[in-house]
């Protein structure tokens, strides 16, 4: 299976930003080790901290499904959630952090309701949930 991962703004600094938060673990470093376990799967990684960038990534349509984690357009994107529904393939929406516990503004998801699930919560763990869901499908 292809897996596109894509990460929106300041997901680049994993590793060093808020690591109260996010933990103290790059996203490049994770990388590694989700390639390491999931050796039958070909995993591409995109991150941008502008919307239309990712919109055009997303459109690429050279992957078999998505993990998506659009960041702060999370909460208000409606380009990201429109471009994503208009993918047919299957789409899984991660958050590093528990969304429900944080600021009420981050506790609303524009792009929730066009993803196949949702993972909040488990740290950068919740890419590789998100993997392993896919691969039942």
């Amino acid at each position: 299976m292809k897996i596109l991962i894509l990460n929106g703004p300041n997901l680049n600094l994993l590793g060093m930003r808020e690591p109260e938060i996010y933990g103290d673990v790059s996203m490049e470093s994770y990388l590694e080790n989700l390639k390491k376990e999931f050796l039958n799967e070909e995993i591409n990684y995109y991150q941008s901290n502008v919307e239309g960038e990712i919109i055009n990534r997303l459109q690429k349509d050279d992957y078999e499904s998505i993990i998506i984690n659009p960041g702060a357009f999370t909460h208000y994107s409606y380009a990201i959630s429109d471009c994503l529904k208009n993918i047919i393939k299957p789409k899984i929406e991660v958050h590093i952090s528990n969304i429900y516990q944080r600021e009420e503004f981050r506790q609303k998801s524009v792009t929730a309701a066009v993803s196949n699930g949702i993972i909040s919560g488990f740290g950068l763990e919740g890419y590789r949930l998100a993997i392993l869901s896919l691969l039942k499908k």
